[in-house]
């Protein structure tokens, strides 16, 4: 596919949807740090790094979406833990609402691209 001048398909995910998912896996459970990140990855951001983070969970607290207390262990070193304040849930309801939106119209674009090469497949 030349491309001199063109835009590319790049794929990928909403801008900030870091944060999307942040607000869904708190609201879910609060967390600490090291359990998000885990998290993150089993639901595919397999490429979410530790420092982005952390700076996108200290943003949110700084904006207070989030809140985070020091939770203390027998186990191993004190650790912030992380939950969503209730401007925070708001947040999540609004990502939820916006990505529900995107989703119905990704879907009507491949309905059409897929009948587009099913009619292209039986005429070719």
């Amino acid at each position: 596919m030349a491309t001199r001048d063109r835009e590319e398909p790049t794929g990928g995910l909403p801008k900030n949807f870091l944060r999307a998912s942040l607000f869904l896996l708190v609201a879910e459970e609060s967390a600490h740090g090291y359990d998000l990140l885990e998290r993150l990855r089993e639901m595919g951001l397999k490429t979410a790094d530790p420092g982005g983070l952390y700076r996108a969970l200290r943003a949110m607290e700084q904006e207070g979406l989030m809140r985070s207390v020091w939770q203390t262990s027998d186990l191993g070193p004190a650790r912030r833990t992380y939950e969503l304040t209730d401007e925070g849930r708001d947040w999540l309801h609004a990502w939820a609402g916006t990505l529900r939106e995107s989703s119905r119209i990704i879907a009507s674009y491949l309905e059409r691209y897929d009948a587009l090469t099913k009619k292209d497949a039986n005429t070719g």
